[in-house]
């Protein structure tokens, strides 16, 4: 385990997961959090024994966004120098669209402007029914940023992010299930083991296999004939693997798979 402004866990099963940890500053995105998870990020990357991720917050927040003072909001800086310090804290923060890996989100309490961002980059995301999202980017007075004008839109429509992002409004967690902003609530109590469960669950499957779905989902395809393009080609990469036998094998004889990556 890692301390400081992230908490770092790692499991045998592969999995990982992180805790934005400065709950007195709702887990805002300060400086410190930022350097330390494009750390973590980069070592989670390089580690192939990492199967999936989880995120999630310390305290009663998943994540208030940026930290907009240290990011130099409201002090006379020039657009270009707002710009300079804006784009690599972005890049830093969505660092985690660049894992091969499934990755998961359990928004635990509010999450809002650049911090629903991070969760709409996971692929999955699992919130307490009384927690909030929100973007409040125009009431503040602010354009949204982080790639929230294309992560909304491509998590829950174009409909909906034209609602949250135009009217600000916040949405409760049970709520954001009918707008597919989340794939399903948990009791606040038990929602982080909730999420580790289904973590662990698709960290229990073919890693191969795993990862190429994730990046077919993730990048997704211009149209089917693209998709089955990529197909042709992941499909039989995958069937060149001792994880299909083993799959095979532990179906014919009613056993839970021990896949290995190969």
């Amino acid at each position: 385990m890692i301390s400081g402004p992230l908490r770092v866990d790692r499991s045998a099963d592969g999995v990982v997961v992180l805790t934005l940890d400065l709950p007195d500053r709702r887990n805002a995105m300060t400086e410190e959090m930022t350097a330390a998870w494009g750390a973590a990020i980069g070592d989670v990357r390089a580690d192939s024994s990492v199967r999936a991720l989880l995120v999630t917050g310390a305290g009663s927040a998943f994540c208030a966004g940026a930290d907009l003072s240290w990011l130099g909001v409201g002090s006379g800086l020039s657009v270009d120098a707002l710009r300079s310090r804006m784009l690599p804290f972005y890049r830093t923060w969505l660092s985690i669209r660049d894992l091969d890996v499934p990755t998961v989100a359990a928004i635990n309490g509010p999450a809002v402007g650049a911090g629903l961002a991070l969760a709409l980059a996971c692929d999955l995301r699992y919130a307490a029914p009384e927690a909030t999202l929100s973007v409040p980017f125009t009431t503040l007075g602010i354009h949204a940023g982080m790639a929230t004008t294309w992560l909304l839109p491509e998590v829950a429509g174009l409909p909906v992010a034209r609602e949250l992002l135009l009217t600000g409004r916040v949405v409760t967690g049970e709520e954001a299930v009918g707008m597919g902003l989340v794939n399903r609530v948990f009791p606040g109590e038990g929602l982080l083991h909730a999420a580790v469960a289904v973590t662990r669950s698709i960290a229990a499957k073919a890693p191969v296999a795993t990862r190429l779905t994730t990046t077919a989902l993730r990048e997704g395809h211009r149209s089917m004939a693209d998709a089955l393009r990529w197909e042709a080609l992941a499909q039989p990469v995958t069937m060149a693997t001792d994880d299909l036998a083993e799959g095979l094998a532990a179906q014919r004889e009613r056993r839970p798979p021990r896949f290995t990556g190969r």
